[in-house]
C-alpha cells in the first residue's frame, strides 16, 4: 500500500489541505475560506474555532479527492499564516477571545511608546525584527491587558498561547502538545534567534507569563500523534515552518545566498543566509528559516503589503476588469504603462522603507492614459517593490543573486514574469509546482517519519516550469527604475504633511 504526506495550509483567509505522493505531486487539494472580521478600522480578527473546523473540514476532502485513507497517511506537516495569536484556555481548548490577525494595527500606538522609550536596538538585537503591530507579542499584551481575568488566570498557568501552527498542533493532538517551532517562534518578538529560548528580558518587557508559551522545537521533528479526532488514527504531526520559511524550503532554497519570492495578497521575499544571522542595515527582518538536522537556518525577509491585492483593487473598487485573470489581456494591450506608476501603499508601505502613514498614489496621468495604463502601472508596481527588497537584501548580505525562485498565485502572469526579469536583470525561475508553501510543509514532516531519506533526495524533485531571462537593455530599466523611486519618494512626501 502507498503512503502519503498530509500537509495543512493555514492562511489568512482559508484553510488548505493537501495531498503529496513521494515524488512530491499533488494527489488531492480541498480548500475552505473562513470569515473576516473587522470590529473596527484597523483592527482584523478570525474565529480560531473556525479556523480549526475549515481546516479539519477539508483534511477529510483531500483525502476523499485523492482516494486516500487515514492509513496510507505517513505523517502530517502544517504550514500556517504567522504572527496571529490566539489565547485558550488549557481545560476547555476554548480561545478567551477572537484570533488577532498579523494585519491587525490596534497595537501601532503602543510599538511608537516603545520606539520612543528607546527599546528599538533590543528587540532589533535579540529577535530579528522590528518594532511593529505586525508581530505577536503586542497582539499577546493586548489580550492579557483587555480580556477580563486573562492576566490573572495566565499567571495560575491556566492559559495557553500559541500561533496558529500551535493552535492546529494543539487541536490535532487533543490538547496533548502545546509546541511551535523555531520559525513561527522567532516571528513573535518574544524570542531570542541567538540563543534559541524565550528571552526573559522581552517577556518581562511585554509583561508576559512564561507560564503561558509553547515548548519550541526544530521544524522537522515528531510532535506528537493525532488524538482521538481521526477514530483508529495515530498520525505523527512532524512538520511545523511559518508559511514563508515552508515556501522557502519548498523551493529548495537550502544553499546560503537562494532567494524566493511568493506572489499573493502582499510579496514575501526570503534569502538562505545559512547558519549565519545577517544583521540587516536596510531595513529588512532577520529570521529564523528552519532548523532541520540540529542545524539552524536563518533568512533576510522583505516583505511587500499590497502585491496580487492591488488587482484585486482594479477589480472591487475601480472595476476596469471583472475577474484577476483579465488583467494581463488589458494590460498587454499598450506597450508599457505611459508614463504612469501607481504605488500601492494601501496599507502603508512595507520593506525596506516601512512607512506605516504611507497612502496609495497614482503619478504620471495625462489626457491619454488609459485603462490598460493603469493596469500595466498595477503590475509594474508589484515588480519595483520586489526590486527595491532585492536590492536592500544584495546590500545586506553583500552578494548579488543570480536567480529569484517565485511562487504564488500571480506568477501565473507571464507578462509580469518577464518585467520582473528585466527589472532586476536577473533570471526568474517558475516551478513546475507552485504549491512550494504546503510543499515545504510536506518536505518537513516526511525528513522526520523517514519518508524522504535527506534533503538530497528532495532536491532532485524540484523542477523548473519556465525560466524568464532579462530582455530590456540597461538604460531602459534604469529609466523606469527611477521614475519608479520618484513615485515612491513623493507619496511618502505626501504622508508626511
Amino acid at each position: 500500500m502507498s503512503h502519503f504526506m498530509l500537509a495543512l495550509d493555514q492562511g489568512t483567509t482559508s484553510s488548505r489541505s493537501l495531498i503529496f505522493d513521494h515524488q512530491g505531486n499533488i494527489k488531492g487539494l480541498a480548500q475552505k475560506e473562513f470569515k473576516q472580521i473587522y470590529p473596527q478600522p484597523g483592527w482584523v480578527e478570525h474565529d480560531a474555532n473556525e479556523i480549526w473546523s475549515t481546516q479539519f473540514g477539508t483534511i477529510a476532502e483531500a483525502m476523499a479527492n485523492a482516494h486516500v485513507t487515514m492509513k496510507q497517511i505517513a505523517g502530517i506537516g502544517i504550514t500556517n499564516q504567522r504572527e496571529t495569536t490566539v489565547l485558550w484556555d488549557r481545560k476547555t481548548s476554548l480561545p478567551v477571545y477572537n484570533a488577532i490577525v498579523w494585519q491587525d494595527r490596534r497595537t501601532a500606538a503602543y510599538c511608537d511608546e516603545l520606539k520612543a522609550a528607546g527599546h528599538a536596538s533590543l528587540i532589533r538585537d535579540k529577535t530579528g525584527l522590528i518594532i511593529d503591530a505586525y508581530f505577536s507579542a503586542t497582539k499577546l499584551k493586548w489580550l492579557l491587558d483587555h480580556v477580563p481575568g486573562a492576566r490573572q488566570k495566565a499567571i495560575n498557568g491556566e492559559l495557553a498561547f500559541g500561533t496558529i501552527d500551535t493552535w492546529l498542533t494543539w487541536k490535532l493532538t487533543n490538547g496533548e502538545v502545546h509546541v511551535t517551532d523555531v520559525s513561527n517562534a522567532s516571528r513573535t518578538m518574544l524570542y531570542n534567534i541567538h540563543t534559541l529560548a524565550w528571552d526573559q528580558d522581552l517577556l518581562q518587557l511585554f509583561d508576559i507569563p512564561a507560564a503561558i508559551l509553547p515548548e519550541v522545537k526544530p521544524s522537522s521533528r515528531i510532535y506528537g500523534v493525532t488524538g482521538n479526532i481521526i477514530p483508529d488514527s495515530r498520525i505523527p504531526v512532524a512538520g511545523i515552518a511559518g508559511d514563508q520559511q515552508a515556501a522557502l524550503f519548498g523551493q529548495m532554497c537550502t544553499q546560503p545566498g537562494m532567494v524566493k519570492n511568493t506572489y499573493g495578497t502582499g510579496c514575501f521575499m526570503l534569502m538562505n543566509t545559512g547558519e549565519r544571522a545577517i544583521k540587516s542595515n536596510n531595513n529588512l527582518l532577520t529570521t529564523i528559516a528552519w532548523q532541520v538536522n540540529d542545524i539552524t537556518h536563518y533568512a533576510l525577509e522583505g516583505s511587500v503589503f499590497i502585491a496580487g491585492a492591488v488587482v484585486q483593487w482594479l477589480r472591487d473598487e475601480l472595476k476596469i476588469i471583472r475577474s484577476s485573470g483579465e488583467v494581463e489581456s488589458l494590460a498587454a494591450q499598450v506597450e508599457d504603462s505611459g508614463g504612469v506608476y501607481i504605488v500601492p501603499a494601501f496599507a502603508g508601505l512595507g520593506a525596506p522603507h516601512w512607512n506605516q502613514y504611507a497612502r496609495g498614489s497614482i503619478f504620471g496621468l495625462t489626457r491619454g492614459s488609459s485603462q490598460s495604463h493603469i493596469a500595466r502601472a498595477a503590475l509594474d508596481s508589484i515588480a519595483y517593490q520586489t526590486y527595491d527588497v532585492l536590492k536592500a537584501m544584495e546590500a545586506d548580505a553583500g552578494i548579488s543573486i543570480a536567480e529569484l525562485r517565485v511562487d504564488g498565485g500571480a506568477t501565473v502572469n507571464n507578462q509580469l514574469m518577464q518585467f520582473q526579469s528585466d527589472v532586476l536583470q536577473t533570471k526568474v525561475i517558475r516551478p513546475r509546482i507552485t504549491e512550494t508553501t504546503a510543499l515545504g510543509a510536506a518536505y518537513l514532516a516526511g525528513l522526520a517519519v523517514g519518508y524522504w531519506k535527506n534533503i538530497g533526495e528532495i532536491q532532485e524533485q524540484w523542477q523548473a516550469d519556465k525560466t524568464f531571462s532579462p530582455s530590456m537593455d540597461a538604460a531602459r530599466k534604469a529609466e523606469l527604475v527611477h521614475g519608479w523611486q520618484r513615485a515612491v519618494k513623493a507619496a511618502i512626501y505626501w504622508a508626511g504633511e
